[in-house]
């Protein structure tokens, strides 16, 4: 019986020294399972985050190139608004002038290009060029009373500043 007895113990120690070795893995591999975890989400935060920035500079990139290019095309409208504005005796002339400005507007617009308000508005130098002043009781303070030359802006870039006369 002894013998029994000094087996049972034996055999509840090792059994009881395997639960403690699992035990002790189980908590390894739960350590490790949660650093691995944590690893998993910081890399999923940095990736959700590298494609938003990514994203933004595409965005930004888009605009300035069309700003660019804009820029670069602004004289031409320029002298499309100016030829319509000219006295001709040929309508059929004029209207095929105002026709290609107005093909040209809408190409702009459908690259996000916005006319700047100035008339009317307040004097804002973010957008506007003042290039004189007039004192005149009829106009609010900083009120922008002509407009020299379009501003145009694509999203919140200022493609080219509109030039304006602000009162008082």
């Amino acid at each position: 019986m002894e013998e029994n007895g000094k087996e049972n113990l034996e055999e509840k120690d090792a059994n009881e020294n395997i639960s403690n070795d699992v035990s002790e893995d189980l908590k390894k591999c739960q350590a490790e399972l949660d650093d691995t975890t944590d690893r998993l989400k910081r890399i999923m935060a940095e990736f959700e985050n590298y494609k938003k920035r990514s994203s933004k500079e595409r965005e930004n990139l888009y605009g300035s190139i069309i700003a660019d290019i804009v820029e670069k095309m602004l004289p031409v409208l320029d002298n499309l608004e100016k030829a319509v504005e000219a006295k001709t005796k040929d309508e059929n002339y004029k209207a095929g002038v105002e026709l290609v400005l107005k093909q040209y507007q809408d190409v702009l617009t459908s690259f996000g290009v916005k006319k700047i308000e100035t008339v009317g508005q307040t004097f804002d130098p973010e957008i506007h060029e003042a290039v004189s002043s007039v004192q005149d009781e009829k106009y609010g303070e900083k009120e922008i009373v002509q407009e020299f030359r379009k501003g145009y802006m694509v999203g919140t870039k200022v493609i080219r500043h509109a030039m304006v006369v602000v009162a008082n």
